[in-house]
Formats: structure tokens, C-alpha cells, sequence
């Protein structure tokens, strides 16, 4: 058997569909073009002969005109789209895309989401056919509206009409917004025809035409399962706006701490109703992943969520794994994130955490325009809003040299001359006012994109995952050289020794981006140097290393009494009134400190689960006694009353104008006075729930003894330096020893259940496997894994001295610290379709 390579089982996938995509228009949801971005799959797609690449949920007229491939001459005859989410949530756009081009006869549809798992959704409105469902439906909403605009002479017959040049498509620009128009407020908004197809007729004739006699338009729907996006050949993550990654994993009750993660285990088993549609659909990808990997699986779990996981993986594989292709054995281990919440909380030494943590990310879509699936039931919607693993790179800061701002005002006109080209049709007012913009003049400034996981044929995030802080920021120092040798440029004899600084990356990177040639041949280094340097300069540098030195002051304190690490965390809160807020500090370009009330907060949730491990207590009860519990309460409503600010956090949503009145000194004394009263009895209430949500943290193992007994007999393992690094690591080390985990559940194979129900009846039973035996380790976190839990996974593979172990390591989302402080007291802009 081969070893696994994720980079290529994703290209070997597009590879698959490359008849579908040969000479077609390609439309790729924001997930999917996350996706694509990491494992460079677009010269793969133009090399197979994709006309063009657009963006499903942006799409415009003018796609229709692009052609990567001139050998084409006629008008595209067909386009493909490929979407990570459900079939209904993405309906409205591709309808859109049917509508938008009326020379397309054949249409291929692809999702990452399996017909099962539409099926299996209970508020789904497609069923056990859920693609001959989806067929039929898009067919009959097809035609109904092109039967409505042709009456209102919006639409003319296919056949009669061509897209031959800019000029002939520019004259039909003015008919766009009317064209839009009548979509968005009729049928292509509906809400209908998302959440309730049911109603509709699925066996209506599936070949239909605008006319008699008219060219029939060609529909397929398919399952396309390989849509992740992988760090490297063997770490991946889930699109950020797919479907499986945004769908919650937990439901509103006491054990959950937030829809993004799995609810605290308490060991008592789902009601089968209760399932959250996260744990279905991750169920499902990981079925169809392993199958299209040929891998057979040996299923371990480690929590509640992925006890019901494991279950569904293990039915699946008895139900419907029937092929007789010979396949490797491997093993999987799911872990809910609840069980370990300190690890991501922490500012570790990893040197790709320290990295994207410093990193600003691409903005998502607009929550506008994000529909659940699970609209339609009586429950609030929830999406969880995960942040991209797409980055911006600020290229101006190299390209500046004499003539730069000349050569940037040519560039400027000349996009405003492009535009107003194309929009010839608008008021001069428009142009003008987009001359004057100074969001076109950011955006020039600044590249959208990621890391590549495999750039011309260097694994440069593959290297740095397993590296600290400072061997990282060395080995990125070692490439930049490397590059300006190849490119023979000169350099100074002191940037071969010593620390790495900012300053001195910005220096060589400018020589290596010379000039366009250069720039274009090494962009993958010069990506990589400018976000190193950003990571190394201020605040982001001293905020890290700030954070790792309150992490060590609470842990020497844990490791005391509870009332020194109460007095710890309340006075870091006490500390953050007088730091200014980020964003306050990035408009004045300077800092009264160093940590804010936020940081403070997630040092306090940091704190809180310390004192869960050092001080444990009844599950109903916090760490701390009464008094060290009210002294906590008031410094938090004191910070809040100072900071109008953190009125974005979540817990606090509903008063942030009663905050910003309460901020305000222009009112007489007693009013102020009594304003100030009522608002400390409404923030009282909301941050005593808050309180009760971080004791909820603290005692995330307190409710199942079974895993409590596991987890303390792990930290009871090893020397000093074991205690010190997080569970995933612990659990990996002990099962390479082969040591029994309480908690850790084994839930049969295929094979197994066979032998237990058939042959076992005549003592031919099969023994209980070891993960630790087999080649292949896949580890599943649900709810999301951390770089330094990767880092920190590699050396238990290295210490345990077993390099014939293949090491796939994955999770829902690639998580920050500050990750984790949005997923359980984050804001309410990023959390905002949480609320109810």
C-alpha cells in the first residue's frame, strides 16, 4: 500500500471530474476556493481545460466573457459547480448561475455533502433520493422562471442568443439590475424553495425545454467528498464555510458551551432526535473521506459527541462498505475538544499558531447571506461562523521605492478607467465617487490568499508545523537566503548569524522582490517573510509574549492556593481598564499596555480551568470560595463600566447603548448616578451567566467520572515535561505504550460485529484491537485542533520511537487562542447567528 498524501488524494479527485470540467465556466463556493487555494489545484484546473474560475456566490454577466483557455473561441456550453454546502442552501446561487448563462446546455452540480447525509439531516428537506430529488427541483424552478421572464421579455430563447465580445455583452449590462431584480424579489430569494421542495412535483420530466423544439438543458448532481483544506500532506481542516464545519455541535442546553463545540460529556447517551447536525454531517465526511482514501477503520472516541460519532461511522461501514478493493488498515480516534479546552487556550510554542494568530483573515461572507439548514424547525438557526484560512499580506510595504507613488496613481486610474468602461451606463457621480474611495486604494495594498501547502513543489507549511517560535522564524531566514543566492544577489555576512529580526527580514525580502520577475518566482518565500514579519513586530510580538508570561504566572499560582490564583486573575482584570482597546491602538499607532479586557478574560477562563485541575469541587460549585467569587464578579462589572467597548462581547448583547449612554458625562449628577445603578444591577445579571458558563469550563470532566478517571490517570504519566504539554499528546503517548484509557471507547468494525454476532457464538470471537498497532493513526478533534497539539503529536510519534506509523492529524477548524475566546465569550459580530 501506498502512504498517504492528502495534497494529492485532492488532486487525484479533481482529476476524476475531468471530463465535467474540460471547456466549462467553473463556480466554486467560498469553501471550496479555500480549499482549492491550499492545495494549489487552480493550475491543475486550467491545465485540464477550465475556461474560468469564478466565485458562486459573486457571480456577475461578466463571467460568461472570461476564457483562461483562447483556444476557445465559442461561448461556454456548459459550467460546473462545485459547492461544500447543502444541496438547498445553495440553490438560490445556482439557479443564478442557470439564469446568468443562456447559451449552457449542460449543467454539472457537485457537492461535498453525500445523498445520505441530505437524507439524514432531520429538518433536510430533501429525502433518502435526496439527488434525483435536487434534479428534479432545480429543473422545475429553472423553467418556471425563465417561462416568467420571457413573458415580462427579460429573457430571450437560448438558441437565439450568443455572447461574442466585450462590446456586444456591454450593451446588455443596463438589463442586469432588472434582470437581478426580478430574481431576488421573486423566485430565487424564495424562501419556499429552499426549505420546503417537498411540496413540489420531483417526478416531473426531467428533460425540459424553454420551447418546443428547443435545446434541452442537461442537469447532473454528484457527490464530490474531497473538499478540506490541508496544512500538509498529512494535517487538514474543514472549509471554514462549508457546510460540516459551520453546522453546530452541540445543542442549546446546560452542557453546551457553545454551538462551535462538542457539549461537555456527561457519559449518558443522545436521544436520536438530539443529535446535532455538526456530529451527522462529520459522521458522514469521514466515512466518504476514508473510502475515497481506501482506508479501513478502526474506530476509537473519546467523548460523548464522538461516541455518537464513532456509532454512526460503524453502522455506516456495516450498512453500505461493500466494495471487495483491498484497502489499509488504520485507526481512528475522535476526540471532542470539551475535553481539553486548555490547550487551544494557550499561547504555546509553535511558531504557525504564533503565526496566523497575528495574521488579519479574510473577511466572510455576510451572514445575510448564509441560510441554515435547519431553518425551518421550531429551534433558532444557528451557523457557526468560523474564521477563513485565508490571510492578507501587505505587498505595498516591498514595493516601495522612487516612483512607487507615480507608478500607484497610473495603476489607480487605470482601474478606474476599466471600470468606468464597463459601467458606462451609471452616473459620472458613481465613477467619481469610487475615484475617491479609500477602501480601492486598501485593497491595492493588500493580497487575499493562504499559505500554499505545497508551492512548487516545497512543503513549506509541512516544515514549519513542527517547529518552536524562534527554529521557525530561523528556518524562514534560511529559505529567504537560499532564494537570494539562487537569485545571485548579494548579501550582508551578519544576516547569517544570529537572532531574527523584523527589520532585517524587511530589509532582504525588499532586495529578493526587486522586480516583477523575481517577485513572481519567489512570492511563495516573500508570503511567508512578510507574515513572519508582522509576527515579530509590535504589538503582536510583546502581546504573545505577554500572554505566555500571565499563562506562567497562573500556572505557579494553581499550583498554590485558589485565593492566590483568584487574586492573579483579578488583577489582570483590574490591569486591562487601563489598556486601550486593540482597535484603539492600532488608530494611534501606540499602546498603554498590553493586554485588554478581552485577553484578560480569556486569561481568566485560562485560570478558571487550572483551578478545575488543582482545586476540583462539586459539579454545581466554582473553584473558588463565595467572597473570592463576588471579588471576580466585581472587578468584571467594573472593567465593563469602564470599557463601553467590550460591549461587543456576546454576553453582553442587548446593551451597548445603554453602555455608551452610561459612558457619556453631559447629564446632572443624579441622573448619572442612577443611571450608572441600573446598569450595574443589568450587568450583574449578564455576567453572573457568564460566570456560570466558565465554571461550566472548569468543570468540563467533572460530569463523567469514567473520563475524569482517564484524563487523571494520563496526567499522572511521565516526568515533568509530559505534565507540561497537552492531552492529545498524553493520550498518543500513552496508546503507542499500550495502555488502557478509561473513557476511551472502542466501537467495533465491520468485521468485529461479525465475528461477535456469527462465529463468536462457537468461541471464535475477535480481540479487542490496540490503536496504537496500527499503521495508519488518523486523530479526529471535534471542534477543532490547534498547531501546537499538531507539533506536540509529531514528537510522541518521534519519542515512541515508531517512524513506520503514519500520522494523519485533522480537526473541524484550525484554531487560535483567540479562536477560542470568539467560539465561548467571543463577540457578537462574530458570533451573531448564535443569538437568539
Amino acid at each position: 500500500m501506498g502512504s498517504v498524501d492528502l495534497i494529492t488524494s485532492s488532486l487525484n479527485s479533481i482529476r476524476e471530474i475531468s471530463d465535467h470540467i474540460a471547456g466549462a465556466i467553473l463556480y466554486v463556493d467560498a469553501g471550496c476556493l479555500e480549499a482549492f487555494q491550499l492545495i494549489g489545484a487552480f493550475p491543475l484546473l486550467l491545465e485540464l481545460g477550465v475556461r474560468a474560475i469564478c466565485s458562486l456566490e459573486n457571480l456577475s454577466l461578466l463571467d460568461a466573457i472570461v476564457d483562461w483557455n483562447t483556444s476557445l473561441a465559442e461561448p461556454a456550453t456548459k459550467i460546473v459547480i462545485i459547492t461544500s454546502r447543502l444541496l438547498s442552501d445553495a440553490h438560490r446561487y445556482i439557479l443564478r448561475c442557470l439564469i446568468t448563462h443562456r447559451t449552457v446546455l449542460h449543467c454539472a452540480v457537485f457537492t461535498s455533502i453525500s445523498e445520505i447525509a441530505h437524507s439524514a439531516l432531520i429538518d433536510s428537506p430533501l429525502g433518502p433520493d435526496a439527488f434525483h430529488e435536487y434534479h428534479s427541483l432545480l429543473l422545475q424552478d429553472y423553467e418556471e422562471i425563465v417561462k416568467r421572464h420571457e413573458k415580462e421579455g427579460l429573457l430571450t430563447h437560448r438558441n437565439s442568443e450568443h455572447i461574442q465580445s466585450p462590446d456586444s455583452q456591454n450593451t446588455k449590462l443596463s438589463s442586469e439590475d432588472n434582470i437581478w431584480s426580478g430574481l431576488d424579489t421573486s423566485y430565487a430569494n424564495d424562501p419556499n424553495i429552499e426549505a420546503s421542495p417537498s411540496k413540489r412535483n420531483f417526478y416531473a420530466d426531467e428533460s425540459v425545454s424553454k420551447e418546443d423544439g428547443g435545446a434541452r438543458l442537461s442537469i447532473s448532481v454528484n457527490h464530490f467528498p474531497m473538499i478540506i483544506c490541508p496544512i500538509s500532506t498529512r494535517v487538514f481542516v474543514l472549509p471554514s464555510e462549508g457546510t460540516v464545519a459551520e453546522s453546530r455541535l452541540s445543542n442549546d442546553n446546560e452542557e453546551s458551551l457553545s454551538p462551535g463545540l462538542p457539549a461537555i460529556s456527561t457519559g449518558l447517551p443522545f436521544d436520536g432526535e438530539d443529535v446535532p447536525p455538526g456530529a451527522i454531517l462529520t459522521a458522514h465526511f469521514l466515512y466518504h473521506l476514508a473510502d475515497k482514501m481506501d482506508l479501513k477503520m478502526e474506530i476509537f472516541s473519546l467523548g460523548d459527541t464522538s461516541k455518537i460519532i464513532g456509532k454512526m461511522l460503524t453502522d455506516m461501514s456495516s450498512l453500505y462498505d461493500v466494495s471487495r478493493r483491498s484497502k489499509m488498515s488504520a485507526g481512528l480516534l475522535l476526540i471532542d475538544r470539551t475535553v481539553d479546552l486548555l490547550t487551544p487556550c494557550c499561547h504555546g510554542d509553535s511558531f504557525l499558531d504564533r503565526l496566523l494568530s497575528s495574521l488579519p483573515r479574510r473577511e466572510r461572507n455576510s451572514p445575510a447571506q448564509v441560510k441554515s439548514a435547519q431553518s425551518s424547525s421550531d429551534h433558532s438557526p444557528v451557523t457557526v461562523l468560523r474564521p477563513p484560512l485565508d490571510i492578507k499580506i501587505p505587498f505595498d510595504s516591498i514595493l516601495s521605492k522612487e516612483g512607487t507613488e507615480k507608478r500607484s496613481d497610473q495603476i489607480h486610474e487605470s482601474i478606474i478607467a476599466f471600470i468606468s468602461g464597463w459601467n458606462s451606463g451609471q452616473p459620472e457621480s458613481d465613477v467619481a465617487e469610487l475615484a475617491n474611495s479609500n477602501k480601492l486604494n486598501s485593497e491595492l495594498g493588500t493580497l487575499n490568499g493562504s499559505f500554499l501547502s505545497n508551492y512548487r513543489g516545497a512543503s513549506y507549511l509541512e516544515a514549519l508545523l513542527d517547529r518552536g517560535a524562534k527554529d521557525g522564524a530561523l528556518l524562514i531566514k534560511k529559505w529567504l537566503l537560499e532564494a537570494l543566492q539562487s537569485e545571485k544577489l548579494s548579501m550582508n555576512s551578519k544576516a547569517r548569524l544570529g537572532i531574527t529580526s523584523a527589520s532585517e527580514l524587511r530589509a532582504m525580502v525588499k532586495k529578493l522582490a526587486r522586480d516583477q520577475n523575481s517577485l513572481i518566482r519567489n512570492r511563495g518565500i516573500i508570503q511567508l517573510v512578510l507574515a513572519t514579519e508582522i509576527a515579530l513586530s509590535e504589538p503582536h510580538s510583546s502581546r504573545w509574549d505577554a500572554f505566555v508570561s500571565a499563562e506562567k504566572i497562573l500556572s505557579v499560582s494553581s499550583s498554590d492556593t485558589s485565593q492566590s490564583l483568584s487574586s492573579q486573575i483579578r488583577d489582570f482584570i483590574n490591569t486591562s481598564i487601563l489598556v486601550r482597546s486593540s482597535q484603539q491602538d492600532k488608530m494611534v499607532g501606540s499602546s498603554e499596555g498590553l493586554l485588554n479586557f478581552q485577553d484578560a478574560l480569556l486569561l481568566s477562563t485560562i485560570g478558571y480551568i487550572l483551578a478545575g485541575e488543582n482545586f476540583p469541587t462539586a459539579v454545581s460549585t466554582g473553584p473558588f470560595s463565595w467572597e473570592e467569587e463576588h471579588a471576580l464578579k466585581e472587578a468584571v462589572v467594573e472593567a465593563i463600566l469602564e470599557r463601553p467597548s467590550s460591549a461587543k462581547l456576546r454576553f453582553l448583547h442587548g446593551l451597548e447603548n445603554d453602555l455608551e449612554a452610561n459612558s457619556r458625562k453631559d447629564d446632572e449628577k443624579m441622573k448619572m448616578l442612577l443611571r450608572r445603578f441600573l446598569m450595574i444591577l443589568m450587568i450583574n445579571g449578564v455576567v453572573g451567566m457568564m460566570m456560570r458558563r466558565i465554571i461550566r469550563m472548569n468543570n468540563h470532566t467533572s460530569r463523567n467520572p469514567v473520563l475524569k478517571e482517564g484524563l487523571t490517570a494520563l496526567s499522572k504519566l511521565g516526568s515533568d515535561t509530559y505534565s507540561r504539554k497537552g492531552l492529545l499528546y498524553k493520550l498518543l503517548s500513552a496508546l503507542l505504550a499500550k495502555y488502557d484509557i478509561p473513557g476511551l471507547e472502542y466501537h467495533s468494525s465491520a468485521v468485529g460485529r461479525f465475528f461477535k454476532t456469527g462465529f463468536g457464538r462457537f468461541g471464535l470471537g475477535q480481540a479487542k484491537p490496540s490503536f496504537g498497532d496500527q499503521s495508519v493513526l488518523f486523530i479526529f478533534v471535534v471542534g477543532g485542533i490547534n498547531s501546537l497539539e499538531v507539533r506536540e503529536a509529531m514528537e510522541a510519534i518521534s519519542e515512541n520511537s515508531r517512524p513506520d506509523v503514519e500520522l494523519i492529524l485533522s480537526g473541524t477548524t484550525l484554531l487560535t487562542p483567540d479562536d477560542m475566546f470568539n467560539l465561548m465569550l467571543g463577540s457578537s459580530d462574530s458570533m451573531s447567528l448564535q443569538l437568539k
